[in-house]
């Protein structure tokens, strides 16, 4: 009977590395979607857009886009955590969104258990861009221009309040001890156009959907949120060279639902890597001023796990509500 019992458990175990091996080779054998939570045009879609078109080449499977923006991504993350985790569902999103969530928000889902991390894809600085119309052209004389209009001025929350670029901009005005109003945006294509068109005044966003727009000389640049000077903006100083230590930025990851297997997770984030290695996407990665990022899944998770009480201690100290 004791040989019948490790017999059996001999062969289950078999059958489930047979299973494992079947979904890994097998994976993918129909359309990949990719959720992005912002409007088309915004960071999280440009990428998203550049890696699912590499997934169709490599795979041979379509890659499908499902732009669906709204409450800075909570309520399509949602729909993620309750998804099959089959590996046919994922989300592409600023992952600071996700981190500075659980500190304003009563969420329906736990980032850290609903989730499997697939890959950190990369990294860029906000820019901290104003209306043509706005007397300022470095950090000092923002500061000192909105101080002078006594909470007049409005900057754009793209992505909506709760957001990264939100947070920043609450935290910008604090230390330099000033107020404005803030303005929503679903995603931060639409707060440029808008900051273009002088509706608002001012708005930190992703260098990535941003900077064009700064080449071309619709908005001014005043600075960049990176801890350092970035090698694409010339002499274009930090904000940190200003407020000291002010570190703020576009994390773009991918997620999974969890319960993804592990075999999967580790396909997507290998392919992911040899995408961001290749010369014409480091190239265009580049030129927009993104950095690549070769986290594996495992230390992408453990940047979540360290993130969200950072996050929660920079909330609790600025006072920051959302309405």
């Amino acid at each position: 009977m004791k040989y019948l019992h490790y017999l059996f458990i001999a062969l289950a175990s078999c059958c489930l590395t047979l299973v494992h091996a079947q979904t890994t080779s097998s994976y993918p054998n129909k359309s990949i979607k990719i959720i992005v939570p912002f409007p088309a045009g915004d960071t999280s879609d440009v990428l998203a857009r550049m890696v699912g078109q590499k997934w169709t080449e490599a795979w041979g499977q379509p890659v499908v886009i499902e732009n669906r923006p709204g409450s800075n991504g909570n309520l399509v993350a949602d729909v993620l955590a309750k998804s099959a985790p089959d590996g046919y569902t994922l989300i592409l999103m600023d992952v600071g969104n996700l981190v500075i969530s659980p500190a304003l928000y009563k969420l329906p889902f736990n980032v850290l258990t609903d989730f499997a991390p697939v890959a950190m894809v990369g990294y860029s600085p906000h820019l901290l861009v104003v209306s043509s119309q706005i007397p300022a052209n470095t950090t000092a004389e923002l500061v000192a221009y909105a101080k002078s209009k006594k909470g007049a001025l409005n900057f754009a929350a793209a992505a909506g309040m709760g957001s990264a670029p939100h947070l920043a901009g609450v935290v910008f005005a604090k230390r330099s001890g000033f107020d404005w109003g803030y303005v929503p945006y679903k995603g931060g294509a639409q707060a440029i156009t808008d900051l273009i068109g002088g509706q608002v005044d001012v708005t930190f966003n992703g260098m990535v959907a941003t900077y064009p727009h700064v080449k071309s000389g619709k908005i001014k640049l005043i600075a960049v949120s990176s801890a350092k000077r970035n090698a694409q903006l010339g002499d274009v100083p930090t904000v940190g060279e200003t407020l000291t230590g002010f570190l703020t930025g576009s994390w773009q990851g991918l997620l999974a639902p969890a319960g993804t297997p592990k075999s999967i997770i580790d396909k997507l984030n290998a392919e992911l890597l040899k995408i961001t290695a290749m010369s014409d996407i480091k190239e265009r990665l580049n030129t927009l001023g993104a950095e690549p990022s070769n986290m594996s899944s495992e230390q992408f998770g453990q940047w979540l796990k360290e993130e969200i009480p950072a996050m929660a201690k920079i909330v609790r100290e600025e006072k920051i509500t959302v309405d």
